[in-house]
């Protein structure tokens, strides 16, 4: 990158404007869009002895700034400050507080809170949004599968319109929290900035609607009413496949909204490349800004999904039931969400307590008219019933020789035939540490070598399971 610097000047301690004469050089230096996303919401806090201190709205900004402009920073303070001239980050507290959803209160006290100090505002306009107000970032849990979709969402939210991110595209599979992360920007756009026209709604409705417009001879109000506004949050964009004439249409509007600096989101169920049947020129303008995907939730994640829903629902529920769930329902947010609700119906109805017991039919009956899924509440099953051993003792401390083989037999083929974590894995048996699942699969690899009854036992239970998985 060719950087332009002026010559060194000598700015007064003012932090202001010390961090005033570094933005002329890098506005100098970066596209306006650039600029406007990244450097504008600093904000200079302090300078002594040669180090200034720069508030950012979050540990993204840090992540992106030092990975993409590290070179032009360094050489902007050497000009500005001089030899030895240092930068520091500091994360604004309350902000990234807002982002880390329960990490200093209890659920309850949160969900509380959440309608005290920040409830979603409607738009002073006369637009429905369409948005649910449940859908905040304050409810969104974070995890390992949809980081960069979510900080990117935070820094759309603040600086609508002006970011890279424009058009921002989430993509991944169903149930994983695409339209609860891309309804949450809406909303908190709408609080922040409550005379912005912000409109959410699904490809069908769209397409639905223009078709009205079509019949209705109004396709000029239409297109005009879609291009009049700030945010377009447009929901499974995958389904304007096959429908031409709404591609046009959409395509147009989208250039509209696009060339005024206004904020267009959009989800699908793939990323832009792999929309076949979608227009050329579509799929470019889908890659113009930031395309991120949402991962399937991990084991922790999952967990916290769930202690947030049930402390929503102002029930405790064991760490072990949980666990359970967690470790047999992966596959979706919606589905592990679904799960906890039919267990508390079932509690509910049947006059029960909620116990491990029924927490094993109600996963159950969740996947009823499934294939059947190689997991470890199906492994520990078929180990069980070859061994003759009950399923409940593999989780309970008991030493008895024939149990501890079982379970790690179980542990073991848990290893072999699935994908879950160690740590999972130990979970599921009485909330052992991952080194014992180590110890097992080692142990029971070592004597299979050794004992050849043992060995046909062992790939006897894993043909089984292999067949009735289909």
């Amino acid at each position: 990158m060719e950087v332009l610097l002026e010559n060194s000047v000598q700015p007064s301690f003012d932090p202001k404007n010390i961090w005033k004469e570094c933005l002329k050089i890098i506005k100098d230096n970066l596209p306006l869009i650039t600029y406007n996303t990244w450097f504008i919401p600093i904000k200079p806090l302090s300078f002594e002895n040669k180090v200034l201190k720069i508030e950012v709205p979050n540990n993204f900004f840090i992540e992106w700034i030092d990975e993409h402009y590290k070179v032009l920073i360094d050489r902007v303070i050497y000009s500005v400050i001089g030899e030895g001239g240092k930068i520091i980050y500091v994360i604004n507290k309350e902000k990234e507080d807002q982002l880390s959803i329960f990490d200093d209160e209890p659920i309850s006290q949160t969900l509380i809170n959440l309608d005290k100090k920040s409830g979603v505002q409607k738009a002073d306009t006369n637009v429905e949004s369409n948005l649910n107000p449940q859908y905040t970032f304050f409810n969104f849990i974070k995890g390992e599968g949809n980081q960069l979709a979510r900080a990117a969402a935070v820094a759309i939210a603040e600086n609508p319109g002006i970011t890279s991110f424009n058009p921002f595209f989430v993509y991944g599979g169903v149930g994983l929290g695409k339209t609860h992360l891309v309804q949450a920007i809406g909303n908190e756009i709408t609080r922040k900035f409550p005379s912005k026209k912000v409109i959410y709604l699904s490809t069908d409705t769209f397409t639905v609607e223009f078709v009205d417009s079509i019949q209705a001879n109004k396709v000029n109000e239409f297109s005009n009413f879609y291009k009049s506004m700030d945010v377009l949050i447009i929901d499974d964009i995958q389904f304007l496949i096959g429908k031409e004439r709404t591609q046009d249409l959409f395509f147009q509007i989208f250039n509209i909204l696009h060339q005024s600096q206004k904020q267009i989101i959009l989800t699908s169920d793939k990323p832009p490349k792999d929309l076949n049947g979608m227009s050329e020129r579509l799929i470019s303008r889908f890659q113009w800004g930031l395309t991120a995907d949402v991962q399937p939730p991990d084991f922790e994640t999952r967990m916290a999904i769930l202690k947030n829903k049930s402390a929503s629902f102002g029930i405790e529920i064991s760490s072990e039931i949980l666990e359970y769930i967690a470790a047999n329902i992966t596959s979706n947010i919606r589905e592990l969400e679904g799960c906890l609700i039919r267990l508390l119906a079932n509690s509910s109805l049947n006059s029960m307590n909620i116990t491990f017991e029924l927490a094993k039919k109600t996963v159950k009956e969740i996947s009823t008219g499934k294939t059947t899924k190689v997991n470890i509440d199906f492994i520990a099953s078929v180990v069980c019933e070859v061994l003759g051993v009950d399923e409940n003792s593999l989780r309970e401390k008991n030493r008895k020789k024939e149990i501890a083989l079982a379970r790690q037999i179980a542990m073991y083929l848990s290893k072999k035939l699935t994908n879950f974590s160690l740590k999972t894995i130990g979970l599921h048996f009485g909330g052992r540490d991952h080194s014992t699942v180590i110890h097992a699969f080692n142990s029971v690899e070592k004597q299979m070598k050794l004992d050849d009854n043992l060995r046909e036992t062992v790939n006897s239970i894993k043909t089984k399971i292999e067949v009735m998985a289909g």
